[in-house]
């Protein structure tokens, strides 16, 4: 069998020690595993038990357990996070909870990548660039959606009043990173 590859940060080292900061702190995540995972509401059901975390059926919401989470992304669409090791026991047990009942699931881990913003003044860092109401009465913790910070496409979801998750595309992390960077010192 084939050694698995280390995955290397796309933020690189510099950017992924950026220290606390009274505005907001910016860190990059640890690697994870990461599926989009399509189907209809019963395979979601079904799919939800298999990996451990209910699939919400609510629009742009997320559920999670200690280390997993599933993120409403549309009618028909989930982002699973798991463990980075997780990855084959999740992908096996999806496929045998499943069979031939029609869904999609793709790996998408070695395409996306994560980073965490918090602190009182996250939401103004983030406004600098997304255009969404992020108060918390219009933008809940346990909330996520797919929006655009800049001029790159990501996927935000509040994971504490004060703490939101970024997933973004790899090619696009360090143009995030430099974004919130340069916004939180304009506060």
């Amino acid at each position: 069998m084939a050694e698995q590859p280390v995955r290397q940060s796309a933020l690189g080292a510099a950017r992924a020690t950026q220290g606390p900061h009274a505005a907001a702190c910016l860190r990059a995540l640890p690697a994870a595993s990461r599926f989009s995972f399509r189907g209809s509401p019963p395979e979601a059901e079904t799919a939800g038990v298999a990996f451990g975390v209910p699939f919400s059926l609510q629009s742009c919401r997320a559920h999670q357990t200690e280390d997993r989470a599933a993120l409403w992304l549309g009618p028909d669409e989930w982002l699973l996070l798991a463990p980075e090791d997780a990855a084959r026991a999740v992908q096996a047990a999806l496929i045998r909870a499943l069979g031939e009942r029609p869904y999609a699931l793709i790996g998408i881990a070695h395409r996306n990548t994560a980073l965490e913003i918090s602190g009182p003044r996250a939401t103004m860092v983030l406004n600098a660039g997304c255009p969404l109401d992020l108060h918390t009465s219009r933008f809940p913790v346990g909330m996520c959606t797919r929006t655009i910070l800049g001029k790159a496409e990501i996927i935000l979801w509040r994971t504490a009043s004060e703490v939101f998750h970024i997933d973004v595309w790899r090619t696009f992390a360090p143009y995030v990173w430099d974004f919130l960077i340069e916004a939180r010192a304009r506060l």
